[in-house]
């Protein structure tokens, strides 16, 4: 607290200022209405009390203010009286309150409980007066006075008024804070000057400060009173030290916030004020650093987050500064503060401003503070360099650029700041700053680029100038920089950038800002010339002609400014902080800053030296005289360590001397001499340069006499033309002797010295040749190079001296070897420079010589190699072909050249040198050009032609160069590639080291995938199978060597910790070759190209198979996961999704068939050939594989699911081959080992095919086939066991099983839906499927069970269902007429066959399935006659199909069912007796099947099925008659007779017409069959009729009369004819019934039934015979019977009434022989009857029947007896 304040005095205005001010209040707010008016009194009048109650603790005071109290009462205060009132009652309430409460009256209430008392007050005064106030801080809420005064009245009295004040000002400021929240103007206004009152007397506490703060930022909100709030503000600041922490924070933020608001005086005030309070801040530090004594060591840098301190460790004022100055950082960062929270805005510039000036005014603070270091080092730097991007990336002039996005421009308010930024953290904090001030000075060095705008190179180099002016610091830069190893030379730099920059300006003129230039007047800048062509060196000035100084070079006019005084740095740009748009330049003032910058630093350096120089003399002469003084004293160790250090330090100082001479003077003497050169307007001023007056003149006109050479200048832009002399020519040759003689010396004035000879060069038109020699050449630099002849005999002297002298640089050190190393690359630089964008020819000067040094060098290659050939790399990027050309041209020569050398040791002991020079030629496959990389390639060629065998561990570098050609690098570069692949895989596979073999395969693996050229790529293959070859070969050799390799590298990757990374790890070495290798064929296999993958797949496979008992066991599991597995997902998924678009040509001329023209057909040959190859291995593999416990039951699945979904899929090719690699992997026996060889072939899926088996009775033969079945039942019915080498797995058969039955079941379900679209499988896909079967069923016979069998009955039953299409119908029904099985019908016979026969030969438990056999079989019989329907799908007769049309067309399944029918009656013959065939009805079953063929009979499709059908009805009947008469008693036949009687009701019977052109002879023979059936009735059937039940005989014997009938009317109709013309089957018939009716011995009472009905049948029979020919004789009367019939009909009916009356005759006899008893009465009167009838058949005409007619009346003369006499009544 001041002195002032404390003095009485102070302390009476204080409070009487206080009192006035809180009256003032008072009055004013008795004015407002009533709600101000409530709350301005109440606290105006309790802060008078208050003020009182602190007075009246010090009697000194208290009576001026009684005093001025009563000068109050003469003029008395309205409220005087009320003011009493309310003090004493307040001081009684309050008393009493705080007593109630406990709280001790010496202490404040805590905020918490001020808040309980205050907010009821606000919110009652709110809701009743409904008047919107402006929230109060908290300290500001307490409105009861008495409670501040009785505590303030029971604390301990102060010595000291002011003290109390302090402590007590919350209370005392409260009314004024209330004041401001009325927002009323006036009473505003009035309390902030009371606050900045009591702030001005330092009488506000910190909590106090706190509330003032927060009522100013409500009145910022309310934008109320803004300047006085800032006035508050920084008297708040500005008086005292209390505000910290947020309530500072909050100030400063108020401040900001003002700053940007929308009224100028506000923002400028704020602004101000924003400074003020800035610095006031760092002051605090700096007070509180000296207050604390802080001693601080020389700082040191702060290295990183590694030295950082934690805040908490700062005092409060550093700690605010700190958050302060990183808030700054963050906000010109763009980035979200982290203590000055509420900034809503804030500028860059504006933040840089203050940063500087932080910065610039306080560097103790953060030199003697890390954690300001740190804020340096990690804030400032980063975001100095960040916000200089634009700048560095920014070309003036550039059209294009690298990334797409564009180049933001610099902004001239944000670079000129950023720059005085810099300026001063080099200037302050160098020594904390080394490798940040590194950076910043080579950015300045890059602004001064010539791409650069004009105004960032003026800025730039007046930043320069200011260091330029402070020689110690560039003796720290030389020290810090240029004196270590593997820096930067900034200090060389900063001086040849300058030298560069005065060259650029006179090699672009900045012409732009000539007449602009003239418009500007001022200090120290002045204009420029008015007409800098009409009158150079002239410039208007107040009317009048005043001649200035300045540079004329080349027409070129640069005036010379006054910018500052000698050895100051006078900046003008830097200084234009009101500027937003860059300023112009004015002409010439670049320039002459930049020329200032040269005198000052060789003035400083000058005088630096010289002043250190003669410091070291004073201190020699000091220590000489005490020597001399003390003769005799010697010398003790404290002197002999003082004399040392003397002498290290002049060491020291000389030593960087020297480098600060030898750093500058190359640069200094270009910048000079150019100047020198330059022409002076007037004649004028000597210079000192290191002690050496030069005299800037102008070349004499001499100069110009002696032309020899006329030609362009070596420049960007050239203008005009350059004249040669022989004085020139004469130098060139004096520099090229000083050159070659000194050379050692030049160090980097090399760099002059070649740029002169390179454009005297340039000039005289010398070309680089062979070895970089320089030959004269043709002028290629237009009609304006003239040569004369003199000169054109000196040329190849010239040249000659120019070769010697970079021959001679093998004799100098290393160190100047690498002096002329940068020099030449520094000259390439500037002559790519030059080159880019220019299409003329480019300067090859240096490019040539490097090339020749580099030859002559080549015993030390080391130590040039890396400079050298890092910079011809750079050449060989460059836009411009001739300059790139050279540098491939250069570097390929010294690559082929260091490898032919002769070194020592050789290259093949030395293998670091051999990768050294070899990693160049790998590097340039970094860059794109095609011409670049084609030398690389033949440079490759060449070095294998001639070093291939003695490469070594070159070869991965060489290797790589071929595998970086990529497909869009064209194909020149892929042929030349592959050549060098080519030679390497047939010359150098054995000389190599065997680790690069996997190289080798990648790189031709890559070629493969090149699709530019596909001969190359199928070539590439061939390659790999030949590499493979040779692993084969020398497996054993390749694999030690591998495994040597190995054991190194996992011995380095222990002691490293860290895991061996290789391909395939962790495989063995060998195996991990071969995976390469395949994993590479594998990529091929995926290839775009069809033909690529062919052949890859083919070699993959092959290769695997051939070379696979090579790998490990365990790498098998690789091979079939990662390899084959994965190959199979690329490809299924490749094919799926593959494009259905027709593809018209092949390239070229080259035509695709149909059945490979779109990429989908393409793929599914790919898909094919890789599911075959994989199954191939699976087969060939498989005993191996299933040693991977756990594995191979995986990879079964797998490889099933494969197989599952290709042969799903809609392409038949795909499917199809599908099942072939399903028949591939089941076509194993249990496998054996690898050594042994089985005995017998494994057994074959595919049906073989054998004779002909011929239909007995039907003379028509049919195609069989020998199946599985028939071998299998040639075998011996009990199985091997089961051997320990022999592996069965049943789970993977049964798998197999499950995946064979879902594509079965899935391809042979009929569509939904028959549009065109529909996907049929074809007949050979079916049949393949089909095939599957028996080789798998021999895997799964033992579990095979019913359900198994109905699964199969499906497939198979939907299989010959499907029908064909109409294109693929001739190829597989060649003839509807051949009875010729298909393909698929005969794998489907032969799927049953097999599993009959394995039945037959199986336990009791297997041949409960003949039934299911059965009815498989049968159901395929009734397609004779009922072709199956494929869904709803239409079919066509084959003979109605059109082939080239999508048609359906059904099969022919005559052949396949009447086949069937065989196998039925085959099978049957054998199984008739088996108990399931008995229980399940099969015999019925048969029957049933058969009665629909034998019902059509003339009606079937084919003729030969009703044969085939009654011929295998009668076999079966044979064998299964027995077994019913067996069975007749169970009841299980019971049902069969019926169906057996309707059978052949419906045969012999038919409805079905014979066709029209059916033969006499065929008839015939069909009557025979009918003949057949009705002799196996007459000797199967009804000789046991006691076994059969009476219906049925009943139905034979009806059936057997109605086909004893000849005729059946008089009619004569063709029917009647056909019926008649059935003699046989009518006389076996009728013979049948007589041959039952003569039985006489019957033995039980149903063979006496028989034999009745028999009789009765026949005598009927008998009777309609009789009378029909009766009638037939009386209708013909004597008219003869038409020809026709007389020779067939009437024969036949002659016949059968003569076979009639024999039989009845026959009969009459056998009837007397007979028992009576047998004989029935009713037989008898049948018998009876017949006499009448005979009677009338004695007028036949035929002789023949009146002879039989004789016979058979005879027997009746026994019937004839005299009538019996009746009795009645017992009486006759």
């Amino acid at each position: 607290m001041s002195g002032a304040t404390s003095s009485p005095e102070a302390v009476k205005r204080l409070l009487e200022n206080t009192t006035g001010d809180l009256r003032a209040l008072s009055l004013e707010c008795r004015k407002k209405f009533p709600p101000v008016k409530e709350v301005g009194r109440s606290a105006a009048e309790s802060g008078i009390i208050k003020v009182k109650t602190i007075a009246a603790r010090n009697t000194d005071i208290l009576a001026a203010v009684e005093d001025h109290q009563k000068d109050d009462q003469k003029d008395p205060h309205p409220g005087s009286e009320e003011e009493e009132c309310l003090s004493r009652r307040l001081l009684r309430t309050t008393g009493a309150a705080g007593e109630k409460e406990g709280r001790s009256p010496e202490k404040p209430a805590p905020p918490a409980m001020r808040e309980e008392h205050t907010a009821p007050w606000n919110r009652s005064t709110i809701a009743t007066k409904a008047v919107p106030l402006p929230p109060i801080p908290k300290a500001g809420l307490n409105l009861e006075p008495s409670l501040k005064l009785g505590v303030v009245a029971e604390r301990p009295r102060h010595p000291f008024l002011p003290h109390a004040l302090k402590e007590n000002s919350s209370e005392v400021v409260q009314p004024f804070l209330m004041g401001c929240g009325t927002k009323e103007p006036k009473i505003t206004h009035l309390c902030l000057a009371a606050i900045q009152r009591l702030m001005s007397h330092e009488v506000v506490s910190e909590v106090a400060a706190g509330n003032v703060i927060n009522m100013l930022w409500q009145l910022m909100e309310n934008s109320l009173e803004e300047l006085k709030l800032l006035q508050t503000v920084l008297v708040l600041l500005t008086t005292n030290t209390v505000v910290h922490d947020e309530a500072l924070s909050k100030a400063i933020v108020l401040c900001f916030r003002l700053h940007f608001t929308k009224d100028n005086i506000t923002n400028n005030t704020a602004a101000a004020t924003v400074r003020q309070v800035v610095t006031v801040v760092f002051e605090r530090v700096v007070a509180e650093d000296e207050q604390y004594k802080v001693v601080i060591e020389q700082p040191i840098g702060v290295q990183g987050n590694s030295n950082r301190r934690s805040v908490s460790t700062l005092k409060p004022c550093a700690k605010d500064a700190y958050m302060l100055f990183q808030d700054l950082c963050q906000l010109v960062n763009a980035d979200a503060p982290y203590w000055l929270v509420g900034m809503t805005e804030m500028t860059r510039t504006f933040g840089l401003e203050l940063l500087e000036s932080v910065l610039n005014d306080f560097p103790r603070v953060f030199l003697q503070h890390q954690e300001f270091s740190f804020l340096l080092k990690e804030r400032v730097c980063p975001l100095v360099i960040k916000l200089f991007s634009p700048n560095i990336k920014f070309r003036q002039g550039s059209t294009t650029s690298s990334s797409p996005a564009p180049v933001e421009k610099p902004y001239f308010p944000i670079c000129m700041r950023l720059l005085r930024v810099v300026s001063v953290l080099i200037k302050q904090f160098y020594s904390l700053l080394v490798t940040e001030c590194e950076i910043f000075l080579s950015l300045l060095v890059k602004f001064l680029d010539a791409d650069k705008p004009q105004w960032l190179r003026a800025v730039a180099v007046e930043c320069i100038h200011r260091l330029c002016v402070q020689p110690q610091l560039l003796r720290s830069f030389c020290q810090s920089y240029d004196m270590k190893q593997h820096s930067t030379k900034v200090f060389r730099d900063i001086v040849n950038a300058l030298g560069s920059f005065i060259q650029s300006l006179f090699l672009v003129p900045n012409a732009g800002n000539v007449l602009a230039a003239t418009n500007q007047t001022g200090g120290n800048v002045p204009g420029t010339p008015a007409s800098t062509q009409s009158n150079p060196g002239m410039l208007g000035m107040g009317g009048g002609i005043t001649v200035l100084p300045a540079f004329e070079y080349r027409g070129t006019w640069i005036p010379i400014l006054s910018v500052s005084a000698q050895g100051s740095a006078k900046a003008t740009y830097l200084e234009m902080l009101d500027k937003v748009e860059p300023p112009t330049i004015p002409e010439g003032y670049a320039m002459s800053v930049a020329f200032h910058c040269l005198l000052d630093l060789v003035r400083g350096i000058t005088n630096m030296i010289e002043e250190e120089l003669g410091q070291v003399e004073v201190d020699n002469q000091a220590a000489t005289t005490d020597a001399q003084t003390s003769p005799v004293r010697s010398l003790d160790l404290q002197d002999f360590h003082s004399a040392s250090d003397q002498s290290d330090k002049e060491t020291v100082s000389r030593a960087v001397w020297e480098e600060m001479v030898n750093a500058c003077w190359c640069g200094l003497l270009a910048a000079l001499s150019l100047l020198l050169d330059a022409r002076i307007l007037p004649l004028s001023a000597a210079y000192s340069i290191q002690g050496q007056n030069v005299q800037m003149i102008s070349p004499s006109s001499e100069s110009h006499q002696q032309v020899v050479a006329v030609g362009q200048p070596l420049a960007l832009q050239p203008q005009g033309t350059v004249m040669l002399t022989s004085k020139n020519i004469q130098c060139m040759r004096t520099l090229l002797s000083l050159a070659h003689c000194h050379g050692a010396i030049l160090g980097t004035s090399w760099q002059l010295v070649l740029a002169t000879l390179q454009h005297l060069v340039w000039i005289l038109g010398l070309k680089p040749g062979v070895g970089g020699a320089l030959k004269p050449g043709r002028a290629v630099e237009g009609p304006s190079t003239v040569l004369t002849t003199a000169v054109m005999t000196d040329l190849p002297v010239i040249s000659n001296i120019l070769s010697r002298l970079f021959e001679s640089s093998q004799y100098l050190d290393d160190v100047s070897l690498h002096h002329l190393i940068n020099a030449l690359c520094s000259l390439s630089l500037e002559a790519m420079d030059m080159a880019y964008g220019n299409n003329k020819e480019p300067s090859l000067f240096a490019v040539a010589k490097l090339l020749e040094t580099g030859l002559v060098n080549m015993h030390r290659i080391e130590i040039l190699w890396r400079p050298l050939t890092g910079h011809l790399l750079e050449v060989c990027q460059h836009p411009n072909a001739r300059m790139r050309e050279w540098g491939a041209e250069a570097l390929t020569s010294l690559i082929k050249a260091g490898l032919t050398f002769g070194h020592d040791p050789s290259l093949s002991q030395n293998q670091r040198l051999q990768l050294l020079l070899l990693n160049p030629l790998k590097e340039l496959s970094n860059i794109n050009h095609p011409d670049i990389r084609l030398k690389q390639l033949e440079c490759v060629l060449q070095i294998l032609q001639s070093q291939g065998d003695s490469l070594g561990p070159g070869w991965p570098l060489v290797l790589g160069v071929m595998g970086a050609i990529r497909s869009d690098q064209g194909e020149s570069l892929i042929r030349t590639a592959f050549q060098c692949l080519q030679l390497v895989v047939t010359d150098f596979l054995p000389t190599m080291p065997c680790t690069c073999l996997q190289i080798v395969v990648d790189v031709a693996g890559s070629f493969g995938l090149h699709n530019q050229e596909l001969n190359i790529s199928l070539t590439s293959i061939g390659l790999l199978w030949n590499i493979s070859d040779y692993f084969f070969q020398r497996g054993d050799t390749i694999e030690k060597e591998l495994n040597k390799e190995e054991a190194v590298l996992q011995k380095q990757a222990e002691e490293k910790g860290v895991a061996l990374n290789r391909p395939f790890h962790p495989a063995p070495p060998f195996d991990c070759l071969w995976l390469c290798l395949y994993a590479k064929l594998g990529e091929l296999c995926v290839d775009p190209r069809p033909a690529v993958r062919k052949s890859a797949g083919q070699t993959l496979f092959s290769t695997v198979g051939a070379h696979g008992t090579l790998l490990q066991p365990s790498t098998w599991h690789t091979v079939i996961w990662k390899v084959l597995f994965h190959l199979l997902d690329r490809v299924r998924e490749s094919s799926t999704t593959a494009d259905k678009e027709k593809i018209e040509s092949g390239g070229g001329n080259i035509l695709i068939h149909h059945s490979r023209d779109t990429a989908e057909k393409q793929w599914a040959e790919t898909w094919v050939l890789t599911l075959a190859g994989v199954a191939r291995i699976f087969n060939t593999r498989r005993y191996l594989l299933q040693t991977l416990v756990g594995d191979f039951s995986q990879a079964w699945d797998v490889l099933l699911d494969h197989i599952q979904s290709a042969a799903l899929s809609k392409n038949n090719e795909v499917s199809l081959a599908a099942l072939k690699s399903f028949q591939e992997i089941l076509q194993i026996v249990s496998p054996v080992r690898e050594t042994e060889k089985p005995d017998t072939p494994p057994a074959l899926a595919v049906p073989v095919l054998l004779g002909a088996v011929t239909a007995p009775g039907l003379g028509r033969s049919f195609a069989r086939t020998d199946s599985m079945g028939d071998r299998i039942g040639r075998c011996p019915v009990a199985e091997p066991p089961v051997g320990a080498d022999e592996i069965e797995d049943l789970d993977l058969w049964w798998a197999a099983w499950n995946s064979w039955f879902r594509i079965g079941s899935e391809s042979t379900k009929p569509p939904g839906s028959c549009d065109k679209m529909t996907f049929i499988p074809s007949q050979p896909f079916l049949t393949a499927l089909i095939q599957i079967f028996p080789a798998l069923y021999q895997h799964i016979k033992t579990g095979f069970s019913m359900d198994d069998l109905q699964k199969l009955g499906v497939i198979l039953h939907g299989a010959v269902s499907v029908p064909i299409s109409s294109d693929a119908s001739p190829f597989i029904l060649p003839s509807y007429t051949e009875a010729v099985l298909t393909s698929l019908q005969e794998a489907v016979l032969t799927a049953l066959d097999v599993l009959q026969k394995a039945i037959c030969v199986g336990s009791e438990n297997m041949q409960i399935m003949y039934p299911a056999i059965f009815d498989q079989l049968l159901a395929f019989v009734e397609f004779s006659c009922k072709p199956p329907q494929y869904g709803q799908l239409e079919t066509k007769h084959i003979a109605n199909a059109k082939y080239n049309q999508a048609e359906w067309v059904a099969l022919n399944y005559v052949p396949f069912a009447e086949r069937s029918l065989e196998v039925v009656v085959d099978l049957y013959q054998k199984t008739a007796c088996h108990k399931a065939v008995v229980n399940e009805k099969v015999l019925q079953n048969i029957i049933k099947t058969l009665r629909m063929p034998l019902s059509l009979k003339y009606a079937c499709p084919s003729e030969s099925t009703w044969k085939l059908a009654v011929s295998s009805l009668l076999k079966v009947l044979s064998i299964g008659l027995p077994v019913a008469r067996q069975h007749a008693s169970s009841g299980k036949f019971d049902s069969m007779w019926s169906e057996l009687a309707n059978t052949f009701e419906n045969f012999l019977f038919t409805k079905s017409s014979p066709p029209d052109n059916l033969s006499i002879q065929e008839f015939q023979r069909n009557e025979s069959i009918d003949v057949e059936v009705v002799q196996l009735i007459s000797t199967e059937i009804l000789p046991y009729a006691n076994f059969i039940p009476k219906e049925f005989v009943g139905q034979i014997m009806t059936m057997l009369n109605k086909g004893s009938i000849h005729s059946q009317s008089s009619s004569f109709t063709e029917a009647e004819i056909d019926i008649r013309m059935r003699e046989e089957f009518s006389k076996m018939c009728f013979e049948t019934l007589l041959q039952f009716s003569f039985s006489n011995k019957v033995t039980t009472p149903q063979e006496g039934f028989i034999s009745r009905m028999a009789l009765s049948v026949l005598l009927k029979r008998s009777q309609d015979v009789l009378c029909r020919y009766i009638e037939d004789e009386r209708l013909s009367g004597k008219c003869p019977l038409p020809r026709l019939f007389y020779s067939s009909f009437y024969r036949q009916q002659v016949t059968e009434i003569i076979f009639v009356l024999k039989a009845v005759s026959t009969l009459i006899d056998s009837l007397k022989k007979t028992q009576p008893e047998n004989v029935d009465a009713n037989t008898w009167a049948q018998v009876i009857a017949l006499y009448p009838t005979l009677v009338e058949c004695i007028s036949c005409s035929s002789s023949e029947v009146c002879s039989a007619l004789k016979e058979a009346l005879v027997p009746f003369k026994d019937f004839m007896h005299p009538p019996a006499p009746k009795i009645q009544n017992g009486e006759s």
